[in-house]
């Protein structure tokens, strides 16, 4: 107890030191509409709705241009304004203005005129879309006096918590399910954060962080700085319309685990309309889940306006959260933007991937092959327009996830150093080659 009144205190004083040029307002219930002062808190006191940031708009209409934005920083932090941090220099590790890549041999296999890829696999430091949320998280919890970080993670949160944590200067301890893949652990590891694998799944493990929170007073990016946190996921909508320059897509696909991502896109694109940087149009959002945890499209499909938890069963474990805390937000703007959400198989997933890399050039990890094999199902259910401007998320690097495609892909060569075994290999690799685009074609 009296860690929590310390904190709550010096939370306290860094509101009322917040910076003038701050255009974050206060914390509102996305059920109840609420307001809560800006400290660490994710969680409606009246009706236990999430809380979200809410921004002074009328501010950022005199103060935003295209041209102030496009004269900052080559980071997330060009969008300064529109994120949650009072700070003036706010951590910065490069993070952000990934490219948006216009495909080519993807699009023909597809049969689309205009499809980009937003490509947050080469993404700064550790190659995924969580370096966003987590150097927004991360700013914050300095401003609220946290000293100590943590997340609960299926990887990707723990390896960029502990990455920026320690450029931070910040004390850290992640959680994961004890059974990640060896790439995640280790791109944890190499930070040097205090590491606990807890036996159970990412639900277990997020129950377990709650816990903690309440009793350490720590700064949980995902729990009690969870508003803060989440908003970072706008930058991917921002650097979108700004690479498309300055315009909407018609249709965007990108993978759902707990729904934030999906939300926080959706709202990005509402801000710059909203401010004037860019015309309002329709855009069309659509959602990959993995069969062995889909809990949001299963929602989607039934017509249901609640999520029913599920055991995550995938090899997808980046995205498998059974119980999503903004699943049911996602269904909505599904629903009212005529998107779909869907789900494929461990097997589709594996082949999206693979499809990804032989067209484009791009290591996915299991969340992308998800988003690219929901992608191709899509388009065969005819429920994406060829001519419609589609960008596909792809938010995770698939070194990452290695033990995925294992035993589904080629293996070297081996051949003498002799011209004759060379050229024996090479009519065998050819051969293969053309059985192979035989099967395609069928």
């Amino acid at each position: 107890m009296e860690i929590q009144g310390k904190l709550i205190m010096t939370q306290a004083i860094a509101t009322q030191n917040q910076s003038s040029t701050a255009t974050f307002k206060n914390l509102k219930c996305k059920e109840c509409g609420a307001e809560y002062e800006l400290q660490a808190s994710h969680v409606c006191e009246l009706c236990f709705g999430p809380l979200e940031v809410k921004y002074d708009y009328s501010n950022l209409r005199r103060t935003i241009t295209r041209e102030s934005i496009a004269s900052g920083p080559n980071s997330i932090w060009r969008y300064r304004q529109f994120l949650p941090v009072a700070s003036e220099n706010p951590i910065d590790v490069g993070t952000g203005m990934t490219p948006l890549v216009r495909s080519q041999r993807l699009a023909r296999r597809l049969g689309l005129k205009n499809l980009y890829i937003k490509n947050d696999a080469v993404n700064m430091p550790t190659l995924s879309f969580k370096d966003r949320v987590v150097s927004v998280a991360l700013t914050r919890a300095k401003e609220l006096g946290f000293t100590t970080v943590s997340c609960a993670s299926t990887g990707n949160l723990a390896n960029s918590t502990a990455a920026i944590a320690a450029h931070a200067g910040l004390d850290c301890c992640v959680f994961i399910p004890a059974d990640l893949e060896a790439g995640k652990i280790m791109g944890s590891l190499i930070y040097n954060p205090t590491l606990m694998a807890v036996e159970g799944n990412y639900d277990q493990v997020n129950r377990l962080c709650s816990e903690v929170a309440n009793t350490h007073g720590w700064g949980f990016v995902n729990i009690n700085l969870r508003p803060y946190y989440s908003e970072g996921s706008k930058t991917l909508g921002f650097e979108v319309a700004e690479q498309l320059g300055w315009k909407l897509p018609d249709h965007i696909v990108a993978p759902l685990a707990s729904g934030s991502l999906f939300t926080k896109i959706y709202k990005g694109f509402n801000e710059f309309v909203e401010v004037g940087l860019v015309e309002d149009k329709p855009v069309r959002f659509s959602g990959a889940q993995a069969e062995g945890c889909s809990p949001i499209a299963k929602a989607f499909k039934e017509g249901r306006d609640f999520i029913q938890p599920v055991k995550p069963n995938t090899i997808a474990k980046s995205i498998a959260i059974g119980n999503p805390a903004d699943g049911i937000y996602a269904t909505e703007i599904a629903k009212k933007t005529n998107g779909n959400i869907e789900s494929v198989t461990d097997a589709e997933i594996i082949e999206g991937m693979k499809l990804l890399a032989e067209t484009e050039g791009i290591f996915t990890e299991t969340a992308g092959g998800t988003t690219v094999a929901v992608l191709k199902k899509l388009v065969e259910a005819g429920k994406i327009d060829p001519d419609e401007t589609t960008v596909v998320y792809i938010t995770g690097n698939g070194l990452k996830t290695q033990e995925a495609v294992q035993g589904y892909i080629g293996e070297p060569l081996t051949i003498e150093a002799k011209l004759d075994s060379f050229e024996r290999a090479l009519e065998r690799s050819r051969t293969l080659e053309r059985l192979e685009w035989q099967q395609i074609l069928v």
